[in-house]
């Protein structure tokens, strides 16, 4: 009995770790296109910061530029909220209602067997 255990929390712990990569794998496609289209557009504002730093140029280069400021923004929230989850994740471990999740969503890759796309990914 303590064999199948210890392998369904192989594939529980496999499941997290397909989790957190995707997570990260968002974080730096958000960054290669929307940071960078942020950064591009805000280049000159950025120059001029960087001359002569005021909080008025910091409010104004933002302010006038708000898709730029909306891309940056998204890109440093999920990055933030990525650290801070997985920080968490770390520190105090899975939570509860987390690891039901992941457990429920194991239960059915195996359920569905070899034609589930992340078969391979948990049983590796």
């Amino acid at each position: 009995m303590t064999k199948p255990q210890s392998q369904f929390q192989q594939q529980v712990a496999r499941l997290h770790q397909l989790t957190v990569y995707l997570r990260w794998v968002l974080v730096l496609f958000s960054w290669l296109t929307l940071g960078t289209y942020a950064l591009w557009n805000l280049k000159e504002e950025i120059a001029i910061i960087f001359n002569y730093f005021t909080w008025a140029a910091v409010y104004y280069g933002l302010h006038f530029n708000f898709v730029p400021t909306l891309s940056l923004s998204f890109c440093i929230a999920t990055t933030l909220s990525v650290l801070i989850w997985q920080s968490r994740n770390i520190i105090w471990g899975l939570p509860a209602k987390e690891k039901r999740q992941l457990e429920k969503q194991v239960k059915k890759i195996r359920a569905s067997g070899v034609k589930h796309p992340l078969w391979k990914w948990i049983n590796s």
